[in-house]
């Protein structure tokens, strides 16, 4: 005799024997922003307990740091957080301009503060669509990528790499800022389409590129506004999900929009000026009540105010043209017209990107404020020409640590906002 469709339900979900199971989530779930795996002990749809499992990305950066001179590790740090590149680089020549005693001009000051900045830009549209597309919401990624994508141009302008650019050195910038903007050229394959509307900002240099920009982003801010902010469907997945009290924040270490978003308002730009943030003027967005719907309007608002900043770098490089790299064979490569005629020079030259530079024994520690929070560096010399020991303090490992405290009693679609609103990336996770 066949059971009734309703026994079926009563010796099944019903059944509370049955009900508690362990679930995987990762290492290559969609929504999992990495390899992460997420082992999920649930009670029907109500998570008991998360247990973060890292390790699958292991690439050993710290290690290989320690294993290279000082100036070849530049590029290590852009692969950390594959999101936040120049910010990564800033923190590391930062901590060796310390053991160094040297001081970037002026006008390197400059530049690194307006790139960090577009960086910060960069990886709040990133989090933006994808944690949209992650809760539903797909036009939000293709209005953040449109924007994404000229700033992308300007990372590839200063330094012909998209994404790991390796801009920043120890005392300085690779390069000052190109006096013209690539534009885009016809399509073997789409003859005769008009790019004029495409290549109107490009006309200029590259400041009046990104002066264009600055002046247009606000409206698109707007759009993603109109799109989200009101939203009912978006405020029922954000609004009272995952709320971090101060407390927590304190407790688990936590920075950037995630400690802030909490009501805290701690910004190293602020407290800790570096380059030349004490020279520009902007506010430090914070939350109320700590949930995912305050960390997305935090980092809504510190796209506008990253759009200020940059505006005022943008005015201030206009007038004061300048070195944007130390005069220090040491530390610097000779300029190719001098190499040219120069011997000494050419052996400094290749001295400096073989053998690298001893750094004066000591330790220092340099932190910036990140797009996700602290990103600082533990830097260790014994006076040869690389790391005796490298420590990355990375933002996202504090914020993940939290996620059994945080997502405890909430349900598995949940979840998935939950590691939205942390805005992870493995580089920087699992070093």
């Amino acid at each position: 005799m066949s059971a009734a469709p309703n026994d079926v339900t009563t010796s099944g979900l019903n059944n509370p024997e049955i009900r508690n199971y362990t679930l995987n989530f990762g290492p290559q779930h969609p929504a999992a922003h990495g390899v992460l795996r997420l082992i999920l002990e649930m009670d029907g749809e109500v998570v008991r307990r998360a247990d973060p499992h890292i390790g699958l990305l292991h690439r050993g950066t710290e290690k290989l740091a320690e294993s290279k001179p000082f100036n070849q590790s530049v590029p290590y740090m852009d692969r950390l957080d594959y999101v936040s590149m120049m910010c990564n680089e800033h923190a590391y020549v930062r901590a060796i301009e310390t053991l160094l005693g040297i001081e970037p001009p002026e006008r390197a000051q400059w530049i690194r503060t307006m790139f960090d900045e577009i960086t910060r830009i960069k990886n709040h549209l990133m989090w933006l669509g994808s944690n949209a597309l992650d809760l539903g919401a797909m036009a939000v990624f293709l209005y953040a990528f449109r924007e994404r994508e000229e700033l992308m141009d300007v990372y590839e302008a200063v330094s012909g790499a998209r994404m790991h650019a390796a801009y920043y050195r120890p005392g300085g910038v690779y390069r000052d800022l190109p006096d013209q903007m690539s534009k885009y050229r016809e399509s073997p394959w789409r003859k005769g389409k008009s790019l004029k509307r495409f290549n109107e900002s490009r006309e200029g240099s590259l400041l009046d590129f990104i002066e264009a920009f600055t002046q247009g982003f606000p409206a698109r801010v707007d759009e993603y506004e109109t799109l989200l902010t009101d939203n009912r469907i978006w405020k029922q997945r954000t609004v009272g999900i995952g709320v971090v009290t101060p407390e927590q924040a304190h407790d688990w270490g936590m920075s950037g929009p995630m400690l802030r978003g909490s009501g805290i308002a701690w910004d190293l730009r602020k407290t800790q000026p570096y380059a030349r943030y004490d020279q520009v003027d902007f506010d430090v967005p914070v939350g109320k009540t700590g949930d995912c719907y305050d960390r997305y309007l935090v980092r809504v608002a510190e796209m506008r105010e990253s759009n200020k900043i940059i505006q005022q770098c943008v005015k201030w490089l206009r007038a004061n043209p300048g070195p944007v790299i130390v005069d220090n064979f040491k530390v610097a490569p000779p300029k190719r017209e001098e190499m040219k005629d120069d011997m000494e020079a050419l052996i400094h030259h290749f001295k400096l990107f073989s053998e690298g530079y001893g750094v004066p024994a000591g330790e220092t520690y340099a932190a910036v404020e990140g797009p996700k929070g602290e990103f600082g560096v533990f830097l260790v010399s014994d006076g040869a020409n690389k790391p005796f020991r490298l420590k990355v303090r990375a933002p996202g490992f504090a914020h993940l640590s939290s996620m059994d405290a945080i997502v405890k009693g909430h349900m598995l679609a949940d979840v998935v906002a939950m590691i939205g609103t942390y805005d992870i990336v493995f580089g920087e996770i699992d070093r």
